[in-house]
């Protein structure tokens, strides 16, 4: 009896080293590529969390010096935050932050400069949109109109429509092309949501062309005696 179980293990035993050199090395590799796989996986976590925490700390401090009016050191803490953590949030909000504090200081061209980065290099369209609608108006007050247009060609994004359009009323107005900012201001004002504020902007401006639009009409009362 125990010859058979030793010659029936034995067996087994050489079945398993048939399977594993025939398999061995791919097993290994499988299992190899799984590890790293899942450990490269905890490391990218790792190093993403580490570069949003040190972005973030580095747009706090630039974040106060464009809230104290400073500009310059704003700009001058934007350019590591830029260089060092260009796919992070706070890159991008960073240089829209920038850019604000730059024009409300006059620093038209620094603005402008700040603004075309976002809109080349920001990971979110919201951002490159916004930038490119706030660029086109930079633009527009240095009579560059034919640049501001083409940056709002380059706006996409279904919320953004009415804000561009909007933005190219304005442009054309500019350029004294008033039949062609009528038909843009009445885009924006048939686009923008009627709740929104900023709505009845686009409407003075239309009425001041003398297109004032048709506002929604409550629906009449229905008399007393007719019900």
């Amino acid at each position: 009896m125990a010859t058979h179980l030793d010659l029936e293990e034995q067996e087994q035993l050489d079945q398993i080293k048939h399977f594993w050199n025939q398999y061995g090395n791919l097993i290994t590799w499988v299992v190899i590529i799984v590890l790293a796989a899942s450990s490269g996986w905890i490391f990218w976590n790792r190093y993403q969390a580490d570069q949003a925490a040190k972005a973030g700390a580095m747009f706090d401090e630039m974040d106060k010096a464009a809230q104290a009016g400073d500009a310059d050191r704003a700009a001058a803490l934007f350019i590591p935050l830029k260089d060092r953590y260009p796919r992070t949030a706070f890159a991008e909000q960073g240089a829209m932050t920038l850019a604000k504090v730059q024009f409300d200081k006059g620093q038209l061209d620094n603005a402008r400069a700040t603004l075309a980065w976002v809109a080349e290099n920001a990971n979110e369209t919201e951002y490159q949109a916004l930038a490119r609608i706030r660029l086109a108006g930079i633009l527009m007050d240095q009579k560059k109109y034919d640049e501001a247009l083409k940056q709002l060609d380059g706006a996409t994004g279904k919320e953004f429509e009415a804000l561009v359009a909007d933005r190219r009323g304005d442009i054309l107005m500019a350029q004294g092309k008033k039949d062609d900012a009528k038909a843009a201001y009445l885009k924006a004002w048939k686009d923008m949501d009627p709740k929104i504020e900023y709505r009845r902007l686009i409407e003075a401006k239309l009425t001041a062309l003398g297109a004032a639009p048709e506002t929604d009409k409550p629906a009449a009362a229905v008399p007393e005696l007719a019900k």
